[in-house]
């Protein structure tokens, strides 16, 4: 008997200690003789891969592709991971897909596969009806589990340090690990760091990989023009032109003004007039952030252990009236008295969010998912 794919998923880990590479590609070989893949865009990189995902995806659909957006983590609800022409998968949809990978995996491969490792391959069968595929990788590159599909081009997001037990200490270390994904086009956004982009280079080269670079001029003024309607900052104009770019190398057809009508939850969202969520959680992100927020805003904050929470307080302090703190359900979450040392140290005034918001203040929700998984629920709650 199948079980039902929330049951099934919650059965397995999601984190471990020692990752088996090979696994997913056993998996694969065994279910791609079963299914039409769609043409796929993959996403790869630190930040923005969200936004940029979803960016392409939503012009696609726009110019009238069936199209999907497979994107992790969920904040809310597990669906949220797969969006199919402007909506969240549905619960039918969902385990009709389940029913198809359960059955013709092998007890082994669907033992053995991780949770995102599974629910890689659930997108290949829930959208393999669709033109366009944009599959966002997880935190790696070459060994992530949605880069065993082929794919018809690939993005390159900003790169900057996180995730470093897993991808390194360095940042030629992080990018080469992250570009070595690439195929046959690529498509390289704006980069905080240099070597990324001789990184790049190199392994194109090794590859044979045709590399397109983002020029900060690209579509600068009707892209600008967006941002100004929707109050974007600078990180989601280079988004926008790393999009925009994909679907020109493809000879797609698009209205650039369709970006006027994209947004997406957690991606500096406006969650109502005053308040903004964005699930931002090092220092790339800060950075960005502190160029468009207001002075004196209040900010409903917490974080993980291994995050540099000293350094993202320390960018942002400058706008911050207040800082109120947003207990959050995860055993990664740095603890309380950690917390409020770094806050006294650095002199920012704090206190704890109690479900309560003034209409005449600013409020910026930020430093992870689970904080705007936490505030949405709080808010929920009223």
């Amino acid at each position: 008997m199948i079980p039902k794919l929330e049951l099934f998923l919650n059965s397995k880990p999601l984190y471990y200690k020692h990752i088996d590479y090979n696994r997913i590609k056993v998996a694969f070989d065994i279910v791609e003789k079963n299914l039409k893949l769609p043409k796929i865009i993959h996403i790869v990189g630190t930040n923005g891969k969200g936004s940029t995902g979803r960016m392409v995806a939503h012009l696609l659909l726009k110019s009238g592709f069936n199209t999907a957006h497979y994107t992790s983590p969920h904040i809310l609800k597990f669906n949220e991971r797969f969006w199919l022409n402007g909506d969240e998968c549905s619960d039918d949809i969902l385990e009709t897909a389940h029913k198809g990978l359960y059955e013709i995996l092998d007890d082994e491969s669907r033992n053995k596969l991780s949770y995102f490792e599974y629910t890689t391959l659930l997108a290949l069968f829930a959208f393999e009806e669709c033109e366009y595929l944009v599959l966002e990788a997880g935190l790696g590159g070459e060994h992530d589990a949605t880069n065993v599909a082929p794919k018809t081009l690939s993005i390159i997001t900003p790169i900057d340090f996180d995730h470093q037990a897993f991808l390194g200490e360095r940042i030629e270390d992080i990018a080469t690990t992250k570009i070595n994904s690439i195929d046959k086009i690529a498509v390289v956004s704006v980069q905080p760091h240099l070597e990324v982009i001789d990184i790049a280079k190199k392994i194109a080269k090794e590859k044979n990989t045709k590399l397109i670079f983002v020029t900060p001029d690209y579509q600068k003024e009707k892209i600008t023009q967006i941002a100004k309607q929707n109050s974007w900052g600078d990180f989601l104009c280079d988004n926008a032109k790393s999009a925009c770019l994909a679907l020109d190398i493809l000879g797609i057809k698009y209205d650039i003004n369709s970006l006027n009508s994209w947004q997406m939850m957690g991606r500096y969202f406006a969650y109502s007039s005053n308040i903004r969520l964005d699930v931002g959680h090092n220092t790339l992100a800060a950075n960005a952030l502190v160029k468009i927020i207001e002075d004196d805003i209040i900010l409903i904050y917490n974080t993980y252990e291994d995050k540099p929470y000293r350094e993202i307080l320390r960018l942002l302090k400058p706008k911050i009236k207040k800082l109120l703190i947003i207990p959050i359900d995860s055993p990664r979450a740095v603890s309380l008295e950690k917390l409020e040392t770094i806050l006294k140290e650095l002199e920012i005034d704090y206190n704890f969010f109690d479900n309560k918001i003034d209409n005449d203040k600013k409020y910026l929700v930020f430093g992870s998912f689970s904080v705007v998984e936490a505030f949405l629920k709080e808010m929920s709650s009223k």
